[in-house]
């Protein structure tokens, strides 16, 4: 019989998440938006120590959409995108039928390339055509180069929606990852460090800007007794049931964060002798990474591929790390500024189980099959 499947990283339930739910089902508020929102919203706005507003959607990809849509994002416009992320991270550029301009990333953070950033800046502003906004992403949970990227938009007045989506619990020089950018952008799919099984949030510095969100999340709905629409709006907020998850998912955030950083060590410890792999690690005191997901490079494509497949014979999921998006069928037709350093990292990449829920069974499991295949 085969052993039970690990993957990469599944959910976990805190236990609180029920009493939530079913206040939320005696109450009959079984829709978007409600008190469970309300509360998950002040809990969010409490763990960025109350310096941000947090504004609950149905999930990251439409809290990218509408921030684009908060900084006036249109039709033929430019926004700056890094390469190295997943795809929707890019995906609402199109929806406002803009323009991704893709850049490369740089090999200690694996995020955005400060110097291939501003080539793209002064390239596009030569061309006619300052680039709206720049989509900075904490790949994997590592913060991107948050100084020299904030210099570098900053100098040239762009404003960043800063994608951290996998980094709920990463901090730059003590400051939480989400709180950088004009926008912020949190996801709670059920394979992130918590879950409101699917959902998302924007961060803002405003109180009004929150609003607005709102109200575009909401259909953007005039404040007339009867329904009357002055703007298009989207169906975009966070459900009643899903916000009670999250609740009760808040409860256990920093015990993930610290279950991750044990995995981490773990791999540390396995990986340690091995000089042909290459974990994925802090770059030094000033990054934090939650390590939602452990990665690792080998040293080509051809042995990433027999790791791959190992795990996979001995019932384990691992996976190539994000395909970038400038090589992709439905992107690879924009502009690109850099080299060959995304490329590189998903041919030799690879993502390894990194769930909250990590037995020591399944930690022995994955040695065996990283010792084996070392020999």
């Amino acid at each position: 019989m085969k052993d039970n499947r690990i993957y990469l990283s599944l959910s976990q339930e805190s236990g609180y998440e029920q009493e939530y739910i079913d206040r939320a089902l005696k109450s009959n508020w079984i829709t978007s938006g409600g008190p469970n929102v309300d509360e998950f919203e002040d809990e969010l706005q409490n763990y960025f120590n109350n310096e941000n507003f947090v504004a609950a959607s149905n999930s990251g990809t439409s809290a990218i959409h509408l921030a684009l849509i908060l900084l006036g994002v249109k039709n033929g416009d430019e926004v700056i995108c890094q390469s190295m992320t997943f795809a929707a991270s890019a995906n609402p550029i199109l929806y406002q039928n803009a323009i991704p301009i893709f850049v490369d990333s740089e090999i200690d953070t694996w995020n955005i390339c400060p110097k291939n950033l501003e080539i793209a800046i002064k390239d596009r502003i030569e061309k006619g055509k300052k680039p709206k906004a720049i989509i900075a992403v904490h790949l994997y949970g590592m913060p991107y180069r948050v100084d020299e990227i904030h210099s570098i938009a900053d100098k040239y007045e762009i404003p960043i929606i800063e994608d951290s989506a996998e980094a709920l619990g990463s901090s730059y020089k003590g400051k939480k990852c989400g709180s950088f950018g004009t926008f912020g952008v949190l996801s709670f799919n059920g394979n992130k460090i918590i879950t409101t099984s699917s959902g998302g949030a924007l961060i803002t510095k405003s109180k009004e800007i929150k609003e607005k969100a709102i109200f575009y999340a909401t259909q953007s709905k005039d404040s007339t007794i009867h329904y009357q629409h002055s703007e298009i709006g989207y169906n975009y907020r966070m459900s009643n049931i899903c916000a009670g998850i999250g609740l009760g998912q808040m409860k256990i955030l920093e015990k993930n964060i610290s279950l991750r950083q044990d995995n981490h060590l773990f791999y540390q410890e396995t990986f340690k002798e091995v000089k042909s792999v290459r974990l994925f690690d802090n770059l030094n005191n000033d990054f934090f990474s939650n390590y939602w997901l452990n990665t690792i490079l080998l040293e080509t494509k051809e042995e990433k591929e027999k790791l791959r497949l190992a795990f996979n014979e001995a019932n384990i999921e691992s996976r190539p790390l994000w395909k970038p998006m400038h090589l992709q069928p439905i992107f690879e037709k924009y502009p690109y500024y850099g080299s060959k350093v995304a490329e590189e990292l998903f041919e030799r990449g690879l993502c390894l189980p990194s769930g909250s829920n990590l037995t020591n069974t399944d930690k022995s499991r994955i040695k065996e099959v990283i010792t084996n295949f070392c020999k």
